[in-house]
């Protein structure tokens, strides 16, 4: 068991003594969760208007106003044509048209059919989804203003609709994101400063002086990943800390729950690190086989876009991707106020996970060396 203590703290007096790795572990974390968390965002502001008026009349200009004052839509002009307006969306000066008819005030008045066109730039496809639903809401609350009374142009006016916005009532995008920047930031220290600092002794050298020690394997590498599990642990603390601080993110579950989660997590993440170490030679093979884990795990980890909505395939390949595990479980224990039941399924599933990754990794790492 010393020989172990002394391991680790040689670990903690390398880690501190390189310049390098100290920005990784301090400066990175609090740059992404000031900067990422805001970047990231789900809404759509400054949305390009150009508005056709055929109309010209109070009530056209009326609905004008109302785009005009929206936070989400910025005017770019009132073209005199279609023509002009299309150039503008085709030449990417402009996002969406707003085309109001000739008669839209007289139809309006008489309780007839009438319309106004939309036509969106889609080659953003969420874009332009929330940027349909924003103009729909604007037009429908419109319309709903000048309905006569007992009119039923608008579909099924009897009944009321009321919604309730569960567990982020406020629709806050940021403790949305949060919780997925720290999945990510506790995943780069158990895994890729932990395979980076394993090959960077075999390229000084010094992992063949500590292989001729009576330090045995399993020492060796307890001693090797210990550091990183804790310093992993600390930064999700931290990282939960400054979201409290300045994102007021909501903690609705156990934190104990959370942390002891955390901690089988990492059993995986650091089992990837030693499992990647044993394959690279060098820090440089280690970042481009680590960047191509890690973009791909985290595309498919939910954190931008629902797992719901991928295909079955997809469905498939997240068995094997713990982002997907972490990211689920941190939202749930933290927004929904989830307890250890609700995610035992995915905590026993990365105890298993983690288990076979770490014996892959020590077998492999016998191999090889």
């Amino acid at each position: 068991m010393h020989r172990i203590l002394f391991i680790i703290q040689k670990e903690f007096i390398q880690i501190f003594r390189d310049r390098t790795m100290l920005p990784i572990i301090f400066l990175v974390p609090l740059i992404q969760m000031i900067i990422l968390v805001y970047a990231a965002t789900l809404e759509m502001k400054s949305i390009d208007m150009v508005i056709v008026d055929q109309d010209h009349s109070p009530l056209s200009r009326e609905l004008r106003g109302k785009f005009e004052g929206s936070p989400f839509f910025r005017l770019r002009g009132v073209a005199e044509s279609m023509a002009l307006a299309e150039r503008e969306l085709h030449s990417d000066r402009a996002d969406i048209i707003l085309n109001i008819p000739a008669d839209f005030e007289e139809a309006m008045v008489r309780n007839e059919s009438s319309g106004v066109q939309l036509l969106i730039s889609a080659i953003n496809a969420t874009a332009a989804g929330l940027t349909q639903a924003y103009s729909r809401r604007i037009i429908m609350a419109f319309i709903q203003e000048h309905m006569p009374q007992g009119s039923e142009t608008v579909a099924l006016p009897h009944i009321s609709v009321e919604s309730s916005f569960w567990y982020n009532p406020e629709l806050d995008y940021k403790i949305y994101m949060l919780p997925g920047i720290l999945v990510i930031l506790v995943t780069i220290i158990g895994a890729f400063l932990t395979a980076l600092n394993i090959v960077r002794e075999k390229e000084k050298g010094t992992i063949e002086q500590i292989n001729v020690t009576p330090v045995r394997k399993y020492q060796f590498i307890t001693g090797k990943l210990v550091p990183f599990w804790i310093i992993a642990m600390l930064e999700l603390a931290f990282g939960l800390s400054l979201g409290r601080l300045l994102f007021q993110i909501p903690v609705e579950g156990s934190l104990w729950v959370l942390f002891g989660f955390t901690a089988v997590y990492l059993l995986v993440a650091l089992g990837i690190g030693l499992l990647i170490s044993t394959m690279a030679g060098t820090q440089q093979q280690v970042m481009f086989i680590i960047f191509f884990f890690m973009l791909t795990f985290i595309l498919m980890s939910g954190i931008f876009t629902p797992v719901e909505s991928m295909p079955d395939w997809a469905h498939a390949v997240n068995i094997i991707n713990p982002f997907a595990y972490f990211m689920r479980v941190i939202r749930m224990l933290l927004l929904k106020g989830s307890g250890f039941w609700e995610i035992s399924k995915e905590f026993f599933s990365l105890l298993v996970y983690g288990s076979i990754m770490l014996g892959l990794a020590v077998w492999r790492y016998q191999k090889t060396t």
